[in-house]
């Protein structure tokens, strides 16, 4: 029955891995091929989530729109260049048990996966197969097809193919973004502090959690409550 399933939706960047040094270091070779100064590790980490275009509008808000996208597409072939000098073999790191948590909601029959990331459907699919993860999310929602985060276009897409309601779905993410993006898809939403944007900016989350020990015993308590 589709009114039996749940769905726990997963933000990537942040939230299952740690890809805050690459993230940077490729930021600081776009903005060099464009001759403009690059901006804090801070103001970068704190727009993860977005969609390219409007993040480098927001790191870079003097700039006009064509460098907006000079930076965006000179960000994509930063990020693809390292990745390939580092070896198809390098992983991207999961945060401390995450890949535990994953296992363990896989196993359960009657709960669904996705994700909602910026990413891009090249870096999703990387991480996917880097770690071993075909099969594990029934909805892959990324940047390329979908507005920028808050816009709840990803939640619901995931929600459609799925065929979950809003009520019975939960979204996992480390930013703001995530947060307002779940509320306005009607979903609940978790916020996690080991990733981009501290606690106090995730006001919008229903529970915070500060390990993936705390993740996992607050996904058990939400499936027990839908039970």
């Amino acid at each position: 029955m589709p009114d039996a399933l749940r769905l726990v939706v997963f933000d990537v960047d942040g939230t299952l891995v740690d890809s805050r040094a690459h993230i940077i270091d490729a930021m600081e070779d776009a903005f060099a091929n464009v001759g403009i100064a690059a901006p804090s590790r801070e103001a970068v980490l704190h727009g993860v989530g977005l969609s390219l275009p409007e993040l480098m509008a927001q790191l870079a808000p003097e700039q006009s729109a064509s460098i907006h996208q000079a930076l965006a597409e000179g960000y994509k072939s930063a990020s693809f260049a390292r990745h390939m000098s580092a070896g198809e073999t390098a992983k991207v790191a999961f945060f401390p048990g995450i890949r535990d948590v994953l296992d363990n909601l896989k196993s359960d029959d009657f709960t669904l996966m996705a994700t909602a990331t910026g990413m891009s459907r090249r870096g999703l699919d990387r991480i996917i197969a880097q770690h071993g993860l075909e099969g594990y999310f029934q909805s892959t929602q990324v940047a390329d097809t979908h507005p920028s985060k808050p816009h709840p276009s990803m939640l619901y897409a995931a929600l459609n193919e799925t065929g979950v309601s809003p009520e019975n779905a939960v979204m996992i993410g480390d930013t703001s973004y995530d947060m307002v993006m779940a509320k306005a898809a009607g979903t609940r939403a978790v916020g996690v502090t080991w990733g981009n944007h501290p606690a106090e900016y995730l006001s919008e989350a229903d529970v915070l959690v500060d390990t993936t020990d705390a993740l996992m015993a607050a996904l058990m308590t939400w499936i027990e409550d839908l039970a």
